[in-house]
């Protein structure tokens, strides 16, 4: 009788024992389950999970451009930036496409031009490689470029004596897929520097200057 006693206790000990420390079992397999269902894990002490209602951002998709230049006949297709960085490679492809073809000699694109044809590109739904008329000149180029402008215009060169050609920060394009005017406004609805319509000449000027429109011929 007295081992039959010692043995009731022993097991209602042990019963209450598991009933004491149930509600812990629950409390944890509730957090648990909880964060299973919520796609994450249990929080960290003190509360709010730290990633509770925010969003993982989309990376930004690259930044590609393409190139027909109509002097040279030379073509080039380059994601110029992705993964947060401009590419290299890419850019060094670009400075030697957009050089100029008359002396052959390079200089850097300003990359925030690129971002402005990217932009461009987006914005008009452009199928086509940009034509290339006018990208990097030299200061010597550039100069006989005026003399030739102020002699087809009466004294009135169409070219300027400080262009941004010459810092890499102008370019000279058009678009077979889009109309010029189109091409024009919406140039100028980006408002991110000058935007010269040349239409006789069926070409745009853009560049990274400051805000400003004129027309040309």
């Amino acid at each position: 009788m007295i081992e039959r006693r010692n043995l009731l206790r022993a097991g209602l000990g042990l019963a209450a024992s598991t009933i004491l420390s149930a509600p812990a079992w629950a409390k944890g397999k509730a957090a648990r389950t909880a964060a299973h269902k919520g796609g994450g894990h249990p929080a960290p002490h003190g509360g709010r999970h730290p990633h509770a209602g925010a969003h993982a951002a989309k990376p930004a998709p690259p930044r590609h451009l393409a190139f027909r230049h109509l002097h040279t006949g030379e073509t080039l297709e380059a994601v110029y930036w992705e993964k947060g960085a401009y590419v290299p490679d890419a850019l060094a492809g670009i400075n030697h496409l957009l050089r100029d073809f008359r002396s052959n000699e390079e200089h850097p694109i300003d990359p925030g031009l690129l971002d402005l044809l990217n932009d461009l590109r987006a914005r008009t739904g452009t199928k086509e490689p940009y034509r290339i008329i006018s990208a990097f000149r030299s200061a010597q180029t550039n100069e006989m470029l005026r003399e030739q402008s102020a002699d087809t215009h009466g004294q009135v060169a169409e070219v300027a004596k400080k262009s941004l050609h010459m810092e890499g920060q102008a370019i000279d394009i058009r678009l077979i897929d889009v109309a010029l005017t189109h091409l024009h406004t919406t140039a100028m609805g980006l408002k991110r520097g000058g935007v010269g319509f040349y239409p006789d000449s069926d070409f745009i000027h853009v560049d990274v200057g400051a805000v400003r429109y004129w027309q040309g011929t």
